[in-house]
């Protein structure tokens, strides 16, 4: 699995993943709760926290385009449900490989 992360600043973290995730609740299976939430795309899952004045996500998929593809998705909506705070484009960029127990690559 290839993972991406980033942070970014914003009061609303916990209100956007509730959108973020009922929004994708139509489609895919969602999970979450307070200051937490998951998505599972066929592409990827997203996984996002809410810390005190920032939202965490973890974006996970098997290879590069659908890493890509997770992400575009991710920051795509995310900037549509915070234009108010005008927040710049996520860098969802620390890349690296994560092995899964009994997974060989």
């Amino acid at each position: 699995m290839l993972t991406a992360t980033t942070r970014c600043e914003t009061p609303n973290a916990g209100k956007y993943i509730q959108q973020l995730c009922k929004h994708f609740a139509h489609k895919v299976e969602v999970a979450y709760g307070e200051g937490h939430g998951q998505c599972r795309f066929s592409c990827g899952t997203a996984t996002m926290n809410a810390g005190l004045e920032e939202l965490a996500i973890m974006v996970e998929a098997a290879d590069t385009g659908a890493l890509n593809e997770t992400k575009q998705v991710i920051e795509s909506h995310l900037a549509r449900f915070a234009f108010r705070e005008n927040l710049q484009p996520l860098a969802l960029a620390r890349l690296r490989r994560r092995f899964r127990h009994g997974a060989c690559s």
